[in-house]
């Protein structure tokens, strides 16, 4: 018989925080930088830990010259050559350190990434990054990639549970991505019915990631600012996004305009038939794709975007007293909703 676990769990609709007593004055009070050094590599962060998704139409060089003005992280898509990493690195030198290189497990993957660490040696953060991080070959490629580039800081992932979090630290991991089918455009828990509930499964994996002295980024599930400071609250050392990145001028995708008038910009999820086609040639005949495409309202440029999350974070610091992002979750206390405000509350989040 299947086992079933009844223990309740929670996704960020589910919850809100509650106010507590603040000696801070303003929000301008509130540091939202964070120094981190990761377990494996001994590297030395310093930034806000907000990162754009490594995804074709948000993870560009152009989202990471913009973001790293505000010394906000991008995991840069995989689809650059190394004729173009070396252009970037010589026009943007000081973006480097707030960037991550990203790349699939196959062989061609592990030799365009050592091609590209060699000609670019200011990039030394690498997001391994595949759907199903629970797989026997994808811990082994972490292992030989941490025994490669032993002084590179490693992000993989995904996973959602306990048990993969200390896997992939214990194989050279220094962070680990959470989450599987809570974004946007991911389809994976319609095709496949798996996945968990994305707050819950980050205040788990990060109580795990915490013991080993390791760290864990929450990626997907966020629709508002206040979706970002829940994750944070969580446990989560990293927030990545990628729907509420969507649409801007540093995107990838043609610019649209309708017969109404109206501009929009392509987004789709990596899996999803038109990354596949793009990319690969089509989807493979023994799986399906697990990603839609959808036409997200054009946004401008995306510092008005950053700015209001930021605005967003600092807001939810003053309100439970934390003076600095990294005391966030310590200062945390969430309440459950009950289902009605759960509609006023997605109801209310519809610009993002």
């Amino acid at each position: 018989m299947p086992n079933i676990s009844f223990d309740v769990k929670l996704d960020f609709k589910d919850v809100l925080l509650r106010p507590k007593r603040s000696t801070l004055k303003s929000r301008s009070e509130v540091d939202l930088h964070r120094e981190i050094i990761f377990k494996n590599s001994k590297a030395k962060y310093n930034g806000i830990p907000i990162v754009a998704a490594n995804m074709d139409t948000v993870g560009t060089f152009e989202m990471a010259k913009a973001l790293s003005e505000h010394d906000v992280f991008t995991a840069v898509h995989k689809y650059y050559t190394v004729d173009e990493w070396e252009a970037f690195a010589k026009e943007n030198p000081d973006s480097l350190k707030h960037v991550a290189l990203s790349s699939g497990c196959g062989n061609d993957d592990f030799k365009k990434m050592l091609d590209v660490t060699s000609s670019v040696p200011g990039v030394t953060t690498l997001c391994l990054d595949v759907a199903n991080g629970y797989q026997q070959s994808f811990v082994e490629f972490v292992r030989k990639v941490r025994e490669t580039l032993p002084k590179h800081t490693i992000i993989a992932g995904n996973v959602v549970t306990v048990e993969m979090v200390e896997e992939l630290v214990l194989s050279g991991a220094d962070v680990i991505k959470v989450g599987i089918g809570p974004g946007s455009v991911c389809t994976t828990r319609y095709k496949t019915g798996v996945g968990y509930p994305q707050l819950s499964a980050v205040m788990e994996c990060a109580d795990a990631a915490r013991g080993l002295g390791a760290h864990v980024m929450s990626d997907g599930g966020c629709t508002c600012p206040g979706d970002v400071a829940k994750a944070f609250a969580g446990g989560a050392d990293f927030v990545m996004l990628g729907g509420m990145l969507a649409g801007h001028d540093q995107c990838g995708g043609e610019l649209i305009t309708k017969r109404d008038g109206s501009q929009v910009k392509q987004f789709y999820g990596m899996s999803s038939s038109t990354a596949m086609q793009k990319h690969v040639g089509g989807v493979a005949h023994y799986r399906s794709a697990e990603g839609k495409c959808v036409e997200v309202s054009y946004r401008g440029d995306v510092n008005e975007t950053i700015m209001d999350i930021l605005g967003g974070l600092r807001s939810t610091c003053t309100y439970t007293g934390a003076a600095k992002l990294k005391e966030l979750s310590r200062r945390a206390t969430f309440i459950r909703c009950t289902q009605q405000l759960n509609q006023v509350f997605a109801q209310s989040t519809t610009k993002y």
